[in-house]
């Protein structure tokens, strides 16, 4: 049984329908985005995918789902249903998409009868009428007893606008400020190998049922959100497929998986690389420790099902600190997502590294602080130490300062290193990477 989280915050409009009639194209088209993958493999989307979408000034949350089949096969099918019936619990509103180019079929008529015993708004998408002459079609689509029925191509274009006049009609209209809070939600992935328990501490965290937890390895194909609402703040938690070696991913589906993967990395504010202490840190999770690195997001490495570990923490740290060398910032955590021991201190990790990956130091303070430097301590060998004579703070997210100098190019890596351990021990930083650059400074000319 999947537990429901009342509902909260904006409208919640659920697309449901049975396995490839177009609902995950739907929604990239209501969401305006690239956000579930679309093939034409049936079943691609398993677990709840959840973003917000706005149109005429209303706000409001777009889920969704994976196909509905109503068999009695057990295994990845149930779940996916129970998904989807867990989604329909929570709606505001239902979006029903059925296939105007073929008959309805018994999984049609089976989720209509479901939807009709949901006391929901239920509107009927019928989709892929993609030209006029295919409109007419939609009319044999009443049989099934809703009050509205559009026709639609999800892929075209054509009738959303219809369709959301009617699903959105009873949404309230969404103020400035809302807009706004919303702006400031603290994103983060979830990244690590298949099996890691990503899907698990996504469940934990946000106390419910959004992502199918299961045995199988590379389960979740989508990435998967939550939202989390703890003392007042708002933390948006996305549960990211398992990103495999090249060599061992075959499917198109899954190469899919991990560009959006990648994608969702690039828009999180801070990354949990969730890692097994019982494998410990593999070649597969140093990979991935370079993408989040690579990206410039803060990261938490979250060694998960501790209680099943033997070692001690701080030998875990040392192991964690010789195999992510260039990761040396990121703090460790260790929980366990299954039992939910220590979850809660995730919490603030997660605060303290969002907020050092935003932090702006003032130019004042930054030259006081390059003043006080002790460049004696620095080596650079065969290399003449460039003449520090200002510098500044040009970016957040990652922090990153450019440093003015007597010196064509970038610096060695030592003073790199230097500069990087100097304003990381001055100003903190927690947990997110820090860029030095190099500039010459140009001499003003006498007149």
């Amino acid at each position: 049984m999947i537990p429901v989280m009342e509902p909260c915050g904006p409208p919640q409009l659920v697309i449901v329908g049975r396995p490839n009639v177009g609902k995950s194209t739907l929604f990239n088209r209501i969401t305006r985005s690239r956000r579930s993958i679309v093939g034409d493999e049936p079943g691609i989307t398993r677990d709840r995918i959840c973003m917000p979408a706005e149109w005429q000034e209303k706000t409001f949350e777009v889920t969704d789902t994976g196909g509905m089949a109503f068999t009695d096969e057990q295994g990845m099918p149930a779940l996916v249903s129970e998904q989807a019936q867990a989604a329909i619990l929570t709606a505001d509103h239902i979006i029903f998409v059925v296939d105007g180019r073929n008959e309805l079929t018994a999984a049609d008529w089976e989720l209509s009868r479901l939807l009709h015993k949901s006391n929901h708004g239920v509107s009927l998408a019928v989709n892929k009428c993609d030209n006029p002459r295919l409109d007419a079609q939609h009319l044999g689509f009443f049989d099934l007893g809703f009050k509205v029925v559009v026709a639609i191509s999800a892929e075209h274009d054509r009738g959303i606008e219809d369709l959301l006049q009617s699903a959105t009609k009873h949404f309230p209209d969404q103020s400035e400020l809302a807009k706004e809070k919303q702006s400031r939600d603290l994103r983060i992935s979830i990244l690590g190998h298949p099996n890691v328990g990503k899907s698990t501490l996504l469940n934990r965290i946000t106390a419910t049922g959004h992502a199918i937890v299961s045995d199988i390895p590379g389960t979740t194909r989508d990435a998967v959100d939550a939202t989390k609402v703890r003392e007042g703040e708002r933390f948006v938690f996305i549960d990211t497929a398992g990103i495999r070696r090249k060599g061992k991913t075959h499917e198109m589906t899954e190469k899919l998986s991990i560009v959006m993967t990648q994608r969702h990395l690039r828009m999180s504010d801070v990354s949990l690389l969730l890692v097994d202490p019982r494998e410990g840190v593999t070649a597969q999770d140093a990979h991935i420790a370079g993408y989040i690195h690579e990206a410039g997001k803060a990261c938490i490495v979250v060694a998960n099902k501790w209680d099943l570990s033997q070692q001690s923490q701080g030998e875990f740290r040392r192991h964690v600190r010789d195999q992510l060398k260039f990761m040396d910032y990121a703090p460790v955590a260790f929980i366990s997502a299954l039992t939910g021991e220590r979850v809660d201190s995730l919490f603030p990790l997660i605060k303290k590294c969002g907020k050092a990956a935003k932090q702006r130091i003032p130019t004042s303070v930054l030259n006081r602080f390059l003043a006080e430097l002790d460049m004696d301590r620095v080596t650079v060998p065969g290399h003449r130490k460039p003449k520090l004579s200002y510098v500044t703070q040009v970016s957040t997210a990652p922090p990153s300062f450019l440093f003015f100098c007597n010196k064509e190019g970038p610096f060695h890596f030592g003073l790199t290193r230097y500069l990087t351990n100097q304003l990381r021990a001055k100003f903190g930083f927690q947990g997110t990477p820090i860029i030095v650059r190099s500039r010459k400074q140009q001499r003003s000319r006498r007149t």
